[in-house]
């Protein structure tokens, strides 16, 4: 597996994939501004063709909820047989898995610590314990610790609400396009897989 900063770099964004590192001044992203690789800092621009830009967007994607190409496909199969408009249905259904919640409530660093944390049974979801961190919560989900955790600081999403005194996370309502702080064209990733 590549290492995370490799990853960042490849795609030339920031995916936060080690936490607080991404955000202080020794991230690889701001110290070393290129492709990763022997010849990174003397690389030209390669041009991509329309179906290179779609790939390239569909691995960015992949890189940046840390899901395996049959996750992925999955979750593209279930977003393009429901009935709201198949981009924004995608990038809700990955924003709903209880990693990523976890994740988005301050609960853990990365989306790796997340996925942790559910995978060693340290989450509850409506009071039972889960260890599935591709589970897809709905709205009025509660989600809450077994153990106390620490809290990191981050900006909720409108759509989550989090309850501190009673360490407990609820789902208000699905995440609508506009509050899903990511950079990723949606469209592309449809065009790659209506191909």
């Amino acid at each position: 597996m590549k290492d995370a900063c490799a990853r960042c770099r490849k795609f030339g964004t920031k995916l936060f994939l080690k936490g607080s590192r991404c955000t202080s001044p020794k991230c690889a992203l701001t110290r070393r501004n290129y492709k990763p690789g022997l010849h990174g800092p003397k690389s030209r621009i390669a041009r991509r063709s329309e179906y290179g830009h779609q790939l390239f967007e569909k691995q960015k994607a992949k890189a940046e909820y840390a899901l395996r190409e049959r996750q992925f496909a999955k979750i593209f199969r279930d977003a393009s047989r429901s009935r709201q408009a198949t981009g924004e249905e995608l990038l809700s259904l990955l924003e709903r898995r209880l990693d990523n919640v976890v994740y988005r409530l301050g609960w853990a660093i990365s989306r790796a610590q997340s996925r942790q944390l559910v995978s060693h049974r340290f989450m509850m979801v409506n009071g039972k314990i889960t260890n599935i961190a591709s589970r897809t919560l709905k709205a009025g989900d509660k989600i809450s610790p077994r153990k106390t955790i620490e809290v990191h600081k981050v900006t909720l999403p409108k759509w989550l609400k989090l309850e501190s005194k009673k360490r407990e996370a609820e789902i208000l309502r699905l995440p609508l396009r506009e509050e899903i702080e990511t950079d990723l064209d949606e469209q592309l990733i449809i065009e790659f897989y209506s191909r």
